[in-house]
């Protein structure tokens, strides 16, 4: 058990480590490229959504039917819209979860000597065994397949305050 506590760490590392990434930076858009799809919410929960054009010290530029240019301070998300890894954490997660279930459905249907309870010796282990791991594998592909796909680029840093009170 202990072994297979220290895999499932092992493998929830980096969906860890994606979240504590820095995105409060301005400067993190300049790693954007012009022509990339993008997706900006500003303070007021307005939505723009168009390619990237630039970005200044002081604003960002997209391309939405015309071009438009929408002040830092405006601005409380940018995400990439071009890269989706929907299909990679459905099958991730799809695979610890499959493992998880086959572990549990292992573990629950220990063989013993003992004549008391149920017995899965046998031919019914090796059911249990198979559909806790499809049943594992069902719910970690949902899982995986309902994390947000695009990263972020830029969101603000709220300070345990509303960002929009402190516009005004």
């Amino acid at each position: 058990m202990r072994k297979f506590t220290l895999l499932a760490m092992l493998l929830g590392m980096p969906l860890l480590s994606r979240a504590q990434t820095a995105q409060n930076s301005w400067g993190a858009l300049n790693t954007l490229h012009a022509g990339q799809r993008i997706e900006i919410i500003e303070t007021n929960l307005k939505r723009h959504k168009g390619t990237f054009s630039t970005v200044t010290d002081e604003s960002i530029q997209l391309r939405e039917g015309g071009d438009v240019g929408i002040k830092k301070e405006d601005v409380m998300r940018v995400t990439l819209l071009d890269k989706s890894h929907r299909l990679r954490n459905a099958l991730a997660l799809g695979a610890v979860g499959a493992i998880t279930g086959g572990g549990i459905g292992a573990a629950a249907t220990r063989c013993s000597n003992s004549s008391g309870g149920l017995n899965f010796c046998g031919i019914g282990q090796g059911a249990v065994v198979g559909v806790a791991t499809m049943i594992g594998l069902a719910g970690g592909a949902g899982i995986g397949a309902a994390i947000p796909s695009h990263p972020t680029i830029y969101r603000i840093q709220h300070h345990g305050s509303d960002a929009r009170a402190a516009k005004s």
